[in-house]
């Protein structure tokens, strides 16, 4: 059995409940109630496995068959009884909630019809967290006897290393971390015990093949408080791989609130967020992506066409620029914008724009200031290269200087690169690589605290900016 297989149980079981659930209701409704109106599509089979898989879609657009391994039964629990709250009240606007028959039967037709809503309720609620804890008790089980696990690399020479190894093992069998060997900062000098108890898989310094080599699924860094000052470097080292990582924290941390558990009796871990997003606002913004780029390619065309005119008259050249940018997760994509530049700008290599930048025509500098140049990105926002809202895209060469400077840069690429952000809007367009580590404060900021509101929020200034011509 592998974790996909488990996943797949999770799925099944909570189709079967939901299918379960909604035969029951219609039973009750029917040869209970003695309410038969509508009886004879909602009795059947077809209905019912058409109902619970919209649950499972439900379940899926809400993440839940994410990290199913990972997750508390408790907190899984009750987000499934709040999630049936929504589910049911969805689909009785849409399916049950006869307008025609409340009409006809006044206060009694509502009250049925409330009825309804509650049994349906109380009937899908409880076979959905019956069978919701039923199958995590299982898999929980698996976790605890080692059929299933986490390959496990422990970052740390010293005793905070050896006793979160210690607390693991003894106390949390049910996370599955299965301990592949520690990786240590310190090759001269490693805690005696840790050495006997876990095989020394190496140096941090080669952490990324140390990864691949063992096929490791989750990072535990248990760092001494002196060495806190090089998690910048390891999560540097970290940055894009498909893997768990979690930091045991100090007594400070602890104070500030940032630790968090995941099970009742839980080793206490800061989680660094992989989903920087739900599931659902992922999907969301997407769409919002799509839909919005569509309609202004579309709904635009005479502005486009009108700009595309001015560059072409105004001066010598292509009336697009494309150029290499770095996108999501490292990849490099070509970035379309109106060409603001005289053709010959970057002869003497590649220089980032200034305030009063010779280089920019007359033109040019209307579209900066206006954004106007930016609206070609629509396409790359369409074609799933950019968003609207997110840091933005730097070319490779200037990229290797900010690194030197901030390792922690290669944080923007967990996102899609966006033709706003929250460091064009607070800081602008940067001058020299100093300004661009001076902007990246804000996209972290942005990265961190990632949702739609935020998106709308940034967005608004965005357009606010244009409006009041505050570009550059």
């Amino acid at each position: 059995m592998n974790k996909t297989t488990i996943r797949l149980y999770f799925v099944l079981a909570d189709w079967l409940a939901a299918a379960v659930a909604w035969l029951g209701f219609v039973g009750l409704r029917m040869h209970v109630l003695g309410d038969v109106r509508g009886g004879m599509f909602f009795e059947s089979l077809t209905s019912a496995a058409f109902i619970a898989s919209c649950w499972v879609l439900l379940y899926a657009f809400w993440g839940f068959y994410n990290d199913v391994l990972r997750k508390g039964r408790a907190k899984e629990v009750a987000t499934v009884v709040w999630i049936n709250v929504l589910g049911v009240l969805l689909l009785f606007a849409l399916i049950i909630v006869d307008a025609a028959f409340v009409s006809q039967e006044g206060y009694e037709g509502y009250l049925q019809s409330y009825r309804n809503i509650l049994n349906y309720f109380l009937m899908h609620a409880g076979v959905s967290v019956l069978v919701k804890f039923g199958i995590m008790t299982y898999s929980k089980s698996l976790l605890r006897r080692g059929v299933l696990g986490f390959r496990t690399a422990l970052v740390g020479s010293y005793s905070n290393a050896h006793e979160i190894y210690q607390e693991i093992q003894t106390n949390n069998p049910h996370l599955g971390l299965q301990f592949s060997g520690f990786v240590c900062l310190d090759t001269d000098n490693v805690h005696e015990q840790l050495q006997r108890d876990m095989p020394n898989l190496g140096s941090y310094l080669q952490l990324e093949q140390i990864i691949t080599d063992h096929r490791i699924e989750q990072v535990i860094l248990a760092l001494e408080t002196d060495e806190h000052k090089r998690i910048e470097q390891i999560l540097g080292f970290l940055e894009g791989a498909d893997l768990h990582i979690s930091i045991m924290p100090d007594m400070y941390q602890i104070l500030l609130g940032s630790v968090k558990v995941s099970h009742v009796l839980g080793t206490p871990l800061i989680e660094i967020k992989r989903d920087l997003l739900p599931v659902w606002q992922q999907v969301t913004k997407r769409l919002i992506d799509m839909v919005v780029s569509a309609l202004v390619l579309v709904l635009c065309s005479p502005l486009f066409a009108f700009v595309a005119l001015m560059v072409r008259m105004t001066s010598k050249g292509p009336i697009f620029f494309r150029q290499e940018r770095i996108g999501k997760g490292g990849h490099p994509f070509l970035i379309i914008k109106y060409r603001s530049m005289y053709t010959d700008a970057e002869k003497l290599g590649p220089q980032l724009a200034s305030t009063h930048d010779p280089r920019v025509t007359p033109w040019g500098r209307f579209m900066r200031k206006t954004r106007l140049d930016e609206i070609p990105q629509f396409w790359n926002v369409l074609v799933g290269e950019m968003s609207l809202v997110g840091p933005r895209p730097e070319r490779q060469f200037f990229i290797d200087q900010i690194v030197q400077v901030a390792p922690h840069y290669k944080h923007l690429c967990r996102v899609r690169p966006g033709i706003t952000s929250l460091g064009q809007v607070k800081f602008g367009y940067a001058s020299n690589v100093e300004q661009m580590v001076r902007r990246l404060r804000w996209d972290i900021i942005y990265i961190e605290n990632m949702s739609l509101l935020m998106d709308f929020r940034i967005v608004f200034y965005t357009v606010w900016t244009v409006i009041m011509g505050r570009g550059k």
